[in-house]
């Protein structure tokens, strides 16, 4: 049995001139604002207000790191959670937008420790043009070392027969309710299972 038994938030970046040493694994997460980011990372830690979720969606320009400890067994794993800035309806000047954009850009590209990339998307909107540039941005710059998954959020949402559609078009997907807590064992598993074998 997997799960996690801590969680503890540790600082908050703006730039990579003020960024934590690395060392330890770390979970990147990302996702279309909206999405429900900071829900799922509370959900999958069981923290109810371990990350916090702006009212204005695209507000939050920070990266956010957690530790985390899984437990597996008797032996404990400690890892970092990152959560990245949310994309797609960031009511900001353009020049902060290319600023931001430029700065997440090199975290995510040179950031040797980032071993998972969590991509979320909202089950109910699966195929959006911005997802379809993230998942190609992620491919393109993945290392051999790292992997990414895809969770989809707000299965609660649909119907039975739009869900089974989901699952059958992204067969490698992980379906999620945050409210519901469907698929967060599975989550933590896969996520688990991508940082230590």
């Amino acid at each position: 049995m997997i799960q996690i038994i801590q969680a503890n938030f540790i600082t908050s970046c703006t730039s990579d001139r003020d960024m934590i040493s690395e060392g330890i694994s770390e979970v990147a997460f990302l996702g279309r604002s909206n999405v429900g980011k900071s829900s799922f990372i509370n959900t999958l830690t069981n923290h109810k207000n371990l990350a916090k979720s702006s009212s204005t969606p695209g507000k939050t320009r920070l990266i956010n790191f957690f530790e985390v400890a899984y437990k597996k067994d008797d032996d404990k794993y400690i890892v970092r959670f990152v959560d990245l800035p949310g994309f797609g309806y960031a009511k900001v000047s353009k020049s902060m937008q290319k600023e931001w954009s430029r700065h997440l850009n090199y975290f995510i590209k040179n950031r040797a420790s980032i071993r998972v990339f969590i991509h979320l998307l909202d089950a109910r909107h699966p195929s959006q043009k911005i997802d379809q540039d993230v998942r190609e941005y992620l491919k393109n710059i993945k290392r051999d070392d790292q992997e990414i998954l895809e969770i989809f959020t707000k299965i609660d949402k649909l119907n039975q027969k739009e869900l089974s559609k989901l699952k059958r078009d992204y067969k490698d997907g992980i379906f999620v309710s945050n409210s519901k807590k469907r698929g967060i064992d599975e989550a933590n598993q896969k996520i688990f299972a991508s940082l230590f074998g």
